[in-house]
């Protein structure tokens, strides 16, 4: 990758269930949902469906959309788009997948940590 210094590695490929999702969180901002719809393919949304902010990450992903698990809406992975009759959009991100990790622009990820990874404060 020879940009590598602007893109930041945020887990393994199979650190997301095939036809599942896994959440990156970030401060002050909607948290990442990082898609896996087949082996080889990962998608990158805000986790936040544009119809009531519902997190699209519990969704059930089929084919190349997730459906919202709030009101259903159905959301196209690539594109972010919501699919007709619905109108809106989900922000998406860049991704790359790269012998088995994935990673994301650093711009995208500005104070974000894999969700499980988050440290707590007493």
């Amino acid at each position: 990758m020879s940009d590598a210094g602007k893109w930041i590695q945020v887990c393994a490929l199979d650190d997301i269930p095939v036809l599942g999702a896994r959440v990156i969180e970030r401060m002050g901002d909607d948290d990442i949902a990082l898609f896996r719809p087949a082996a080889d393919r990962v998608f990158a949304l805000a986790d936040r469906c544009p119809h009531k902010g519902g997190p699209l990450s519990q969704g059930i992903v089929a084919g190349d959309t997730v459906t919202c698990p709030l009101h259903g809406w159905n959301i196209e992975l690539e594109s972010g788009n919501a699919c007709a009759p619905d109108v809106g959009c989900a922000r998406g991100f860049p991704v790359r997948v790269v012998d088995g990790r994935v990673w994301l622009p650093l711009e995208a990820l500005e104070e974000a940590t894999p969700a499980e990874e988050e440290e707590t404060t007493a």
